[in-house]
């Protein structure tokens, strides 16, 4: 990517972190605190405002927490400072710069897809190691969520892409049933590295 593009790319997002409030974590997170190891290196990968990494810091994991935004990463370290919560944010581009092999007990992606970045993350987990993820599906029954197709998994997406990993939880609804209840809009997997 060009430095222009990539200048106003950053500034974009720091425009939409400078006014955003900070939602909760997400849901394939709050919803299964039990599968978090006592105690371990956790990353919330593409991180926002850092409902993830607050809530895994505040489980008693030692955690990064990594965006794009440096706007986004102040904002946390100011949240995370007020709540005694020891979190360390990094200012880096996941898609020129994933995380090394062996690099963390868990991590967590929320409403982020760049599909070649997954094989690292795999890699990325230690032995035992547990990754979150929940992202748009293209199966949705709302206008919610980007419109782009390609920023949406397609039907089972996440299976195939994190396919070297241990299912222990996967979510999506689609359009089945009654359509006002339910997770809908998203897809959710809880895998571990064998």
């Amino acid at each position: 990517m060009a430095s222009g593009q990539g200048d106003a790319r950053r500034a974009g997002w720091d425009n939409r972190y400078r006014e955003a409030e900070a939602g909760s974590a997400a849901a394939v997170l709050a919803d299964n605190t039990h599968l978090l190891p006592a105690r371990g290196l956790a990353l919330d990968l593409a991180c926002g405002l850092g409902s993830n990494a607050m809530l895994l810091a505040g489980a008693g994991l030692e955690t990064e927490a990594w965006d794009y935004s440096p706007v986004a990463l102040e904002r946390l370290g100011e949240r995370a400072r007020r709540q005694g919560l020891n979190i360390t944010p990094r200012e880096r581009d996941v898609e020129q710069a994933p995380p090394e092999p062996h690099s963390f007990d868990v991590i967590v992606v929320a409403n982020f897809l760049h599909r070649p970045t997954a094989p690292d993350l795999v890699r990325a987990l230690r032995p035992g190691g547990v990754l979150f993820y929940q992202t748009w599906s293209r199966a949705r029954v709302s206008d919610a969520g980007p419109s782009n197709p390609d920023f949406r998994l397609a039907e089972g997406e996440l299976l195939t892409l994190f396919a070297d990993l241990q299912p222990l939880l996967y979510r999506e609804e689609s359009d089945q049933g009654d359509t006002r209840r339910g997770l809908r809009d998203i897809a959710q997997l809880i895998a571990r590295r064998r």
